[in-house]
């Protein structure tokens, strides 16, 4: 079973709250996802591999560890995982980016992909994907089974709010896909949002509705 990492960083909780926030304003909101996906990418990356390397300081020539191995994919799910993108990439400036297109059936709550579009080496990447909401889990569960069809065979998910149900499904579907979120949430509601959540991530972005 793939582990649950549970953010509780005062900085984070910090900010979180203040998009939980109904005021909160796209611009303040965009600015905050940002930051919050740049605080947890010191954890998502934690177990990277790195390597020793010989480096020449101005006084003298010595091993050193620098990242090794596998070179990393950010991938989010459009449209709201682009909010995550900028913070991560502020900590790991050599990704590549993909992108996976999902929008949710309001009818059957169930994801459609609709665009995909990654790097050609993707299967030789650590690939994190992004999305500020995991709520019923299937955009996730659909973008991974994206991802592996082509070629992907490490991956991570990241996430700003999940709900227990999302976490559960994911974790049924993707068993090597380790999660990452910033608040485990109550419930999802009769219409698939995650309670008390912070509502349309997408919408709160880009002042949409």
């Amino acid at each position: 079973m793939s582990k649950v990492t549970h953010f509780d960083h005062p900085m984070i909780q910090h900010k979180l709250s203040i998009m939980r926030d109904e005021n909160t304003g796209s611009k303040d909101f965009r600015e905050l996802a940002s930051e919050i996906a740049m605080l947890m990418a010191y954890e998502v990356t934690r177990n990277m591999p790195v390597e020793e390397v010989d480096i020449k300081t101005p006084i003298t020539t010595r091993k050193f560890k620098m990242l090794a191995g596998k070179k990393t994919a950010i991938v989010p799910i459009l449209r709201a995982g682009l909010g995550m993108v900028d913070g991560m990439l502020k900590i790991i400036p050599a990704a590549k980016v993909g992108h996976i297109g999902m929008y949710r059936n309001e009818e059957t709550l169930q994801p459609v992909e609709y665009f995909c579009k990654l790097p050609q080496d993707i299967g030789e990447r650590e690939v994190i994907v992004t999305d500020p909401m995991l709520a019923t889990g299937g955009s996730a569960i659909d973008a991974i089974n994206a991802l592996k069809k082509r070629g992907a065979n490490s991956i991570r998910m990241m996430c700003i709010v999940a709900a227990p149900e999302g976490i559960k499904a994911l974790q049924e579907k993707h068993p090597d896909v380790d999660i990452f979120v910033a608040a485990i949430d109550d419930e999802l509601n009769d219409k698939g949002y995650i309670v008390p959540g912070l509502g349309d991530a997408g919408d709160r972005l880009f002042g949409t509705k």
